[in-house]
């Protein structure tokens, strides 16, 4: 039987070339985000061209109640998920914190840490219970090291690489990887969502050097989840060439 991996947050960037590498890998996919169509656009094209099986959830990871909801009504052969690919995340803003809009803050706590959490929550029990599995959380350079005016953002990524290691101790004893991934620049929506759509902003911030771009986290996603069984990868930092030479570096646009 193929493997099963489930992406939150495919609509787009990191998810959406994680499900196409991992449908060319022969995986039925679960994927998950908040834009209906686009998932509908991407699961048909991979059917198509994989000829793999998918179960798309509409849902928001901030909101437990359309996690558990939607996840548990899974059949229960899609419960039996080989890999976890916890990549909803987003920025909000880049304000120093005494002008920071405090929405702003909710939404990126609400995802990036509460949003990780919640899904993990339903469907750790399941690898638990089958005593494998792989977990890959979407860090970033931000959770290595902080920068001005990125306090939140930062915090969250803090968060999940804090996470990521206590995820990894707890299910060690049933045989569960886990493992992080901390981008430094990817150039996807990520910047046009922190500056809430303003594009022209967006594109400076990858100006003047090559960024990384999804497909090279998708990469070493699958190189992660690759390995053999008795090897854990803890966590990897990926920067593009022109970032590599400091772990701190941030462009403020």
């Amino acid at each position: 039987m193929p493997k099963i991996a489930l992406i939150t947050g495919a609509t787009a960037g990191i998810g959406e070339a994680c499900a196409r590498l991992f449908a060319a890998q022969n995986y039925n996919l679960i994927l998950t985000g908040r834009r209906t169509e686009r998932l509908e656009c991407l699961s048909s094209e991979l059917r198509s061209t994989h000829h793999v099986e998918i179960q798309i959830l509409s849902l928001d990871v901030r909101s437990k109640t359309e996690v558990e909801a939607q996840l548990s009504s899974l059949p229960e052969e899609w419960k039996a998920v080989d890999v976890l690919i916890n990549n909803a995340g987003l920025s909000q803003g880049l304000d120093p914190i005494h002008e920071g809009n405090t929405d702003d803050w909710d939404t990126m706590i609400d995802t990036n840490v509460k949003g990780l959490l919640y899904v993990t929550r339903v469907v750790s029990p399941w690898m638990v219970k089958r005593k494998q599995g792989h977990i890959v959380n979407l860090g970033s350079i931000a959770g290595k090291e902080t920068y001005a005016n990125g306090n939140v953002y930062c915090a969250t990524k803090h968060a999940v690489d804090s996470l990521n290691k206590g995820m990894r101790i707890d299910l060690l004893p049933y045989g569960i990887k886990v493992t992080a991934v901390h981008p430094g620049a990817v150039e996807t929506e990520f910047s046009e969502v922190r500056f809430k759509g303003d594009t022209g902003r967006a594109k400076k911030v990858y100006e003047g050097f090559d960024p990384l771009v999804a497909e090279d986290i998708a990469n070493t996603i699958w190189y992660v989840v690759s390995t053999p069984p008795h090897v854990n990868i803890n966590e990897l930092v990926v920067m593009p060439v022109a970032q590599a030479g400091a772990y701190y570096w941030h462009k403020e646009n």
